[in-house]
C-alpha cells in the first residue's frame, strides 16, 4: 500500500473545499428563494398562478373579483375579506353557481379563484374552476395557488381574514 503523495493530499483536500463551497452555494440559493413558489401544472399556465403573498400584495391596491371555488365550511371558518362563496366547483352545482356569477362581467375582468381546502395536487375545485372559466372565454383569470391548505398558507401568514357568511 502507497502513501499518498503531496499532490495527492492536495487533490482529496481541493476536492474537499469544492463540496463545501458547493453546500454552502445550496444553501444561500436555498434561503433566496421564496417560500412557496407554484408548480408547473399541465392545466393552468403558470402566468394565471399567484402565491398568497403576491395576492396579498395585490390587494393593498386592486380589488379583483374574487371566488372561493371551494367548500361552505371552509369559507365559514374563514376567507378573503371580499371573496365571494360559489361553492365546491368539483360538482356540477358549483360550477353552474360560477357560471351565473360572472355571465355578466367583461371577459377581460380580473377573478381570483381560491380553494385551499387540501394541498394543491389534491384540491377536486381548482382545475374544474379554472377550465370553466377559460371555456366561457374569460382571459384575466389569475387562480390561487394554495400549496398546503388555506389556514397553513393564508391564515397562519397573518394576511387578512372574515369568518361566517
Amino acid at each position: 500500500m502507497s502513501t499518498p503523495t503531496l499532490l495527492g493530499k492536495r487533490a482529496v483536500w481541493c476536492a474537499f473545499q469544492i463540496a463545501l463551497l458547493l453546500v454552502g452555494l445550496c444553501a444561500l440559493t436555498a434561503q433566496r428563494m421564496p417560500a412557496q413558489t407554484a408548480p408547473r401544472d399541465p392545466e393552468i399556465p403558470a402566468k394565471q398562478l399567484i402565491t398568497p403573498e403576491e395576492l396579498n400584495h395585490l390587494l393593498q391596491s386592486q380589488k379583483p373579483l374574487m371566488l372561493h371555488v371551494g367548500f361552505r365550511s371552509m369559507y365559514q371558518q374563514a376567507h378573503i375579506p371580499g371573496s365571494e362563496y360559489i361553492g365546491a366547483t368539483s360538482s356540477p352545482e358549483g360550477l353552474n353557481a360560477l357560471r351565473t356569477r360572472v355571465k355578466s362581467l367583461p371577459k377581460d375582468a380580473l377573478i381570483v379563484i381560491y380553494c385551499g381546502c387540501c394541498p394543491w395536487e389534491r384540491c377536486p375545485n381548482m382545475h374544474p374552476a379554472f377550465k370553466e372559466l377559460r371555456n366561457l372565454g374569460y382571459t384575466n383569470v389569475r387562480v390561487l395557488y394554495i400549496a398546503h391548505n388555506f389556514g397553513a398558507d393564508w391564515v397562519d401568514k397573518g394576511y387578512p381574514t372574515q369568518k361566517g357568511e
